[in-house]
């Protein structure tokens, strides 16, 4: 816009001065001068365009490939709740990556899977990851937030914006948090907020004498996934962004596995990965670049998908199901729950 406005500006002067020119009466000083103006207008364009790089407003959006940053420490906490692992050593820290507007789901979580501190004789931690909210009323989400906070003191919030494109970055500080403010639990989870987790069923996984105590990633295996190259996907990738045809042997999403020496790993050798917003993926890319692999879990048939009919004796075998709202949660937990055998 600098530039734009230079070469009105000029231009306007340039057919003031000719036009003064045009009165005298010696035609080659007139001459003359007008060559001179233009040669000192195209100097300073050119200068003013090699100097001062075209820029684009912040208040406008960019456009094209957006390439974020997922490297944890580009982002600050800015709430925390860092003393929860100075007082007590967890055997397991489950992370929840949740939308700050996502109270319900929350709510789910702590009357459920997440509302004992005390599994199969193991201390197990619920805390959920949190963003920057970009809808229009932000600032009273925020604040809520902060009230809920002070209600539970189980929130960690970073200051990236909260977006489906950005859940790299929001894997990448969970793995931060765990590395820097709870290095001491023996295990951490990555579980989505949608997710009906049997964590009974879990710990006593974890529990097995087999079970590796260090390098260990675990959950639903995913082999030779194709990238998708459809711009109509919800997981469309570029090829500028990542452009191998297929990803490493990665663990899905919705769940997730790991002892807490990876942590501190996946957060040092992302350094060194181009970014993709393709978070479990991601996760895979780092294992690789670590000489790593994800481990088959014991049972593989306890980490399930998406449910297709409820059943309270399927249910108490397995690990975890992808669910379609925070009633259902409810619902299906408080069944399970009840007095007498499921089976």
């Amino acid at each position: 816009m600098g530039i734009k406005e230079t070469s009105s500006g000029g231009s306007g002067l340039k057919r003031q001065l000719i036009k003064g020119l045009c009165r005298q009466k010696k035609p080659s000083f007139r001459f003359s001068f007008k060559v001179l103006l233009l040669l000192c207008i195209v100097v300073f364009i050119l200068r003013y365009t090699l100097l001062i790089p075209a820029t684009v407003p912040p208040t406008v959006p960019p456009t094209g490939i957006q390439y974020h940053q997922a490297y944890a420490h580009n982002y600050h906490f800015i709430m925390d709740n860092e003393e929860v692992c100075k007082t007590t050593k967890p055997f397991l820290v489950l992370m929840v990556p949740v939308a700050p507007h996502d109270v319900a789901a929350r709510d789910a979580i702590r009357q459920t899977w997440g509302k004992d501190s005390k599994v199969q004789g193991e201390v197990v931690f619920t805390l959920f990851m949190l963003g920057y909210s970009g809808r229009a009323d932000a600032g009273q989400v925020q604040e809520k937030v902060k009230q809920e906070n002070l209600q539970h003191h189980d929130l960690i919030q970073s200051d990236f914006m909260d977006t489906y494109l950005n859940l790299t970055i929001k894997t990448m500080v969970i793995m931060e948090w765990l590395a820097t403010r709870c290095p001491t639990a023996a295990y951490g989870m990555k579980v989505d907020s949608d997710m009906f987790l049997n964590i009974d069923n879990l710990v006593i996984m974890l529990q097995k004498p087999g079970i590796p105590k260090k390098e260990y990633l675990t959950g639903m295996l995913m082999w030779n996934a194709p990238v998708l190259r459809s711009k109509n996907s919800k997981w469309y990738v570029p090829v500028e962004m990542y452009p191998r045809n297929t990803y490493p042997t990665y663990t899905l999403g919705m769940g997730y596995i790991f002892s807490n020496d990876l942590p501190g790993k996946f957060v040092e050798v992302s350094k060194s990965i181009k970014p993709f917003n393709i978070e479990d993926a991601y996760i895979g890319m780092c294992m690789e670049k670590l000489g790593l692999a994800p481990t088959s879990p014991p049972n593989p048939s306890q980490f399930k998908a998406y449910i297709t009919k409820y059943n309270r004796c399927e249910f108490s075998k397995v690990i975890t199901y992808i669910l379609g709202s925070a009633e259902e949660l409810v619902k299906y937990w408080t069944d399970l729950k009840k007095p007498g055998q499921p089976c």
